[in-house]
């Protein structure tokens, strides 16, 4: 699709949302019904009871989305403004998918403090928040904030909703490659914001040997050039090996999860791996290498984050179904038993896995059903 026609999409109706009416006013009886003097009796028995807001109010049912634009996918840091599209195409997504209402927002890169500050002063508005486009190592710091300052769920696409599709994702190549979950030699490759993420749900979900690598080579527990969100994962792993490269690093590993930049894999390095080995290069829009390449040097199980290829490992699997479920319960933390029943309930929606099919499809029937589904059972498992 040319530029041209990208802006002039978006700009013949200033974006992809609009604000949609419940009633129609057409005259003074309905104008009292729906705003003055009829929304008296509504706003007085809130203030009596506040959490009735939720049932009488736009605010149980709306997601904010928010972003500061400090780390957009394949752009980077282009700011707040910047990052606003990105936002409102994500809600669209959730409204087109799952019939979920979202709030584009974006808020200016403040210290983490003033950050959570701010959405917390707004949390009687809305049933939830989605974080998007953070920049690490400050999002760790203000999802935590966050999740403990507010009683509504607070879930950053970026961390656990990657996290929960490599997880669904792995699931099933370990089946198709007929090796065990928990006994898989891990490499993580880029450890930011998804890769974290990523590495804490593994380990919950009983993986116990991961190495990891970003941009200034292996990680190691007393790094001083990284940040001890990143070297506190590798105090958490059974291999405490001092690696040199990237190329050490690799050598028997049975999968590769590469959450960095395109072409940073070789050939030359994949064969090195264990026998069957599983590649997930997820960098967008081009993987850290390349599908036929991979296949070429022995890859089993090849994903990438890309449409144009078999096993789209992508986020887009989750958030819509999520928040759908979420919405419908009273939970009010996305916890890593949340997102251990979510890859559960994606990766057994491939009844029997093969080297290209590992994932649903973005556009399968009954993603957001499944997901939603995930997330009701895991509430009634919790009142329990």
């Amino acid at each position: 699709m040319e530029d041209e026609e990208i802006l002039s999409m978006h700009a013949k109706n200033q974006g992809v949302l609009n604000i949609a009416p419940q009633f129609e006013v057409k005259n003074k009886k309905e104008l009292g019904e729906a705003y003055t003097p009829g929304v008296a009796v509504i706003s007085k028995l809130i203030e009596r009871y506040p959490e009735l807001k939720d049932k009488y109010t736009l605010s149980g049912k709306l997601v904010a989305l928010v972003t500061d634009g400090s780390a957009v996918l394949g752009l980077g840091n282009i700011g707040p403004a910047g990052g606003l599209p990105v936002v409102e195409g994500k809600a669209l997504l959730y409204k087109d998918l799952a019939n979920v209402n979202a709030l584009p927002l974006t808020v200016e890169q403040v210290p983490a403090d003033e950050f959570v500050t701010t959405l917390k002063n707004m949390q009687e508005s809305f049933a939830g928040f989605h974080l998007e486009d953070i920049k690490a190592p400050r999002c760790f710091e203000i999802e935590e904030k966050l999740s403990k300052a507010v009683n509504i769920p607070v879930y950053h696409d970026d961390q656990e909703g990657t996290a929960i599709v490599v997880l669904a994702g792995l699931i099933n190549a370990t089946k198709v490659v007929n090796k065990n979950l928990k006994d898989l030699k891990v490499l993580i490759n880029g450890v930011g914001a998804s890769g974290v993420a990523t590495a804490r749900l593994l380990f919950a979900a009983g993986i116990k040997n991961i190495a990891f690598v970003d941009i200034d080579g292996p990680i190691h527990p007393n790094s001083q050039n990284y940040n001890h969100y990143q070297t506190d994962l590798v105090k958490q792993s059974s291999d405490q090996t001092v690696y040199e490269s990237l190329s050490d690093a690799i050598k028997d590993r049975d999968v590769f999860i590469g959450l960095s930049d395109a072409n940073v894999l070789s050939k030359e390095q994949v064969k090195t791996m264990a026998e069957n080995p599983i590649v997930f290069a997820l960098a967008n829009p081009k993987p850290e290498i390349d599908p036929q390449i991979a296949k070429e040097a022995g890859v089993a199980v090849m994903a990438t984050g890309s449409s144009q290829y078999p096993n789209q490992v992508n986020n887009i699997l989750v958030f819509p179904g999520l928040y759908k479920g979420l919405l419908s319960t009273n939970l009010n933390k996305v916890d890593f038993g949340l997102e251990m029943a979510i890859s559960a309930g994606l990766a057994n929606m491939i009844v029997n896995p093969t080297a290209d099919k590992i994932v649903p499809g973005v556009f399968d029937d009954g993603v957001v059903t499944t997901v939603a589904q995930a997330v009701r059972h895991y509430a009634e498992k919790m009142k329990d």
